[in-house]
């Protein structure tokens, strides 16, 4: 689905050994040889926050309720978001999106700095670590910086927007000594984290198929048709748009529906990563050998550029299959329980963030297993995903900061899990059943597909 996509993996990979840095025009922050030390457990941690709209908001106050931790600084494209007053925002905003912008008024300990940019953030070395909540096409290039300045990074899923992507950001970190957490944040989960250790033990016994979907009725204008117009004056649209190709602006894009178009992200990423990283996780897999997808844009009549309504098949080697699916165009749940469902020989287990159900299965022999219920009271937030698990992660990452211990997300796990977005993503744009090799991380029967694993960036970003 990537546009104009002309250089290959090879020769991408070719151009940019020499060019891992990024930016030419930030050298001083590269050198930075930041924090490295073991901080005590009184220690004040101070955080930067690289995008503080919907999202960014709502890490920034579940970082806020931590003990010991500071927000030292804020930064956004939108100037409102940064000086946190909802005065200035645009009407049409407020109008459009009202339930995905920030209420603001938050009391800070102290006054936080602000900046426009946030390669300026990165040069203050009073700041111990940053969270950043930007769009997706954003994360490479603004984590890559953040470990080069010696900053520990807390990054909002998906992490990347391509899989190259993803390896670099690796390869930067295997550089440093920096703490990295991705906010995938089922993996903050109590339920899921006892899944994870009971499910490959058999718990369920041999599974051999997940499910899982996003269900959102979009039916029948979706996010609008729109015609290309100028940005609020306060709106900094040419940073917004980053490395990828310049576009007229327009209001059905950013803020927040970035998600509907491929340049930014998609569904696949936004909500595909979630579903796929727990499955993974509770089924001990790394990564699919074969992906094939089906879909298109069949009932919602709006500007998009991803589809609607997805279906997808991920295979493991070891003999098992995940089926996602992406249904804009439809409502109703999937499943009277859970958010993800695991078929095994002895039981099938329906698992969400609350809590889990296994019911046994009929089977021609007599073994069977109890059923067993498991719930856990939570509060969710507004978009979708639970406070608790959040939370978790974000205590645990300034933990690890404290430990220099991994987190309970990595870097190399995040990446792993948003591949299968990207993966899937490939599959339906090039139409084909598509074979992955996981340890070298390139397609083994499509040269096609392989030029889809990056994008040339717009001038002067470098990957």
């Amino acid at each position: 689905m990537e546009k104009n996509l002309k250089t290959t993996r090879r020769e991408f990979i070719g151009k940019t050994t020499m060019a891992v840095a990024g930016l030419t025009a930030i050298p001083s922050i590269l050198s930075a040889s930041g924090n490295r030390r073991i901080r005590g457990a009184n220690d004040r941690i101070r955080i930067g926050f690289i995008g503080v709209g919907n999202r960014g908001t709502q890490l920034m106050h579940l970082f806020m309720n931590q003990p010991g931790c500071e927000v030292a600084a804020l930064c956004d494209v939108y100037e409102p978001y940064m000086t946190r007053n909802r005065n200035q925002i645009s009407a049409r905003y407020l109008e459009g999106n009202p339930g995905f912008i920030p209420v603001m008024g938050e009391k800070f300990s102290s006054q936080p700095k602000m900046y426009k940019d946030y390669r300026d953030l990165l040069a203050d070395k009073t700041i111990d670590a940053v969270c950043i909540s930007t769009p997706d096409h954003w994360h490479a290039l603004q984590t890559i910086h953040s470990i080069q300045a010696g900053k520990d990074v807390f990054v909002e899923k998906p992490l990347t927007k391509t899989i190259v992507e993803g390896r670099k950001m690796i390869e930067a970190q295997d550089a440093s000594r920096q703490v990295v957490a991705v906010g995938l944040n089922r993996r903050g989960a109590e339920a899921y984290q006892k899944l994870a250790r009971e499910i490959p033990a058999g718990k369920i016994g041999n599974v051999t198929i997940a499910r899982a979907a996003r269900i959102s009725n979009m039916s029948p204008r979706g996010i609008g048709k729109m015609k290309a117009e100028q940005p609020p004056s306060n709106f900094d649209w040419d940073m917004w748009i980053g490395p990828q190709a310049y576009r007229p602006y327009q209001y059905n894009i950013a803020p927040y529906w970035f998600r509907w178009w491929n340049d930014y992200s998609s569904q696949m990423g936004n909500w595909g990563v979630h579903y796929m990283d727990v499955i993974r996780w509770m089924m001990n897999e790394q990564a699919p050998v074969s992906i094939s997808a089906h879909g298109g844009n069949y009932g919602v009549d709006d500007d998009r550029d991803i589809p609607d309504t997805m279906q997808v098949t991920f295979e493991f080697g070891s003999g098992s299959m995940v089926s996602f699916s992406i249904y804009e165009a439809s409502g109703g749940a999937l499943f009277s329980d859970g958010e993800v469902e695991l078929r095994g020989t002895k039981g099938n287990l329906y698992a969400s963030e609350n809590g889990y159900r296994i019911i046994p299965t009929g089977r021609w022999g007599t073994e069977s297993i109890e059923e067993e219920v498991y719930n856990v009271q939570t509060e969710m937030l507004t978009d979708g995903s639970n406070a608790s698990s959040t939370e978790n992660l974000v205590a645990d990452f300034l933990k690890c900061m404290r430990t220099r211990q991994a987190p309970l997300c990595t870097l190399e796990e995040g990446h792993r899990s948003t591949s299968f977005a990207h993966l899937a993503n490939i599959a339906l744009a090039t139409g084909q059943r598509l074979f992955w090799d996981a340890g070298r991380e390139v397609f083994t029967n499509s040269r096609e597909a392989n030029d889809l694993l990056h994008y040339e960036y717009r001038k002067p970003y470098a990957l």
